[in-house]
């Protein structure tokens, strides 16, 4: 898992994969964008621009957005566009299956898409056995339950949202698809 230690006291749980997939994609779309500034002119890049940002948008929400980030006073968990944060205090239990999964005091469980994962022990023939690291997903998972265990932090409500952020700017790209598609219509 990638971490992001930004702040304080804050980790940032993301599937390292993500960051590749988006970086490649990011790439393809310069791409595309690049070669229709040639072979067309602005006019025509700018009515095929809201298309690509539609799918690097998706690539965006299905590989990259997705994380688990852990402070003092609790949790934020982000699957795609919904987001879910509560207090340590809300946890009854945090497990690893296929992926992170928090048990919360009002019955419900929070699986991340983006945070740690179960995965195989890598192994290694140039190091002896005892060497060998446990997987990344139980050492980070180690670390979210050795957190909860010290926290001391007031309760927190369970909160459930929507990622304002990227609504908006899907809303943004569907405007302007619906914009190219009438100008290309009409011309």
């Amino acid at each position: 898992m990638a971490e992001d230690t930004s702040s304080e006291g804050v980790r940032t749980f993301r599937a390292p994969s993500g960051a590749v997939v988006m970086v490649v994609a990011s790439l393809i779309a310069l791409f595309l964008l690049g070669d229709a500034v040639v072979r067309g002119g602005w006019a025509q890049t700018l009515l095929l621009t809201p298309w690509v940002l539609l799918g690097l948008w998706v690539v965006y929400e299905i590989s990259f957005v997705s994380m688990v980030r852990i402070h003092d006073g609790g949790v934020v968990v982000q699957n795609m566009l919904r987001r879910v944060s509560f207090g340590w205090d809300r946890v009854r239990d945090i497990d690893l299956r296929w992926q992170l999964q928090f048990s919360l005091d009002d019955g419900t469980t929070v699986s991340s898409f983006g945070g740690p994962a179960q995965a195989r022990p890598v192994r290694s023939k140039m190091r002896p056995e005892e060497d060998t690291k446990g997987p990344a997903g139980l050492r980070a998972l180690a670390d979210i339950r050795d957190r909860w265990q010290a926290s001391s932090a007031a309760d927190a409500p369970i909160r459930r949202s929507w990622d304002a952020r990227a609504l908006l700017a899907l809303g943004v790209i569907v405007i302007w698809a619906v914009i190219a598609v009438l100008i290309a219509n009409a011309g």
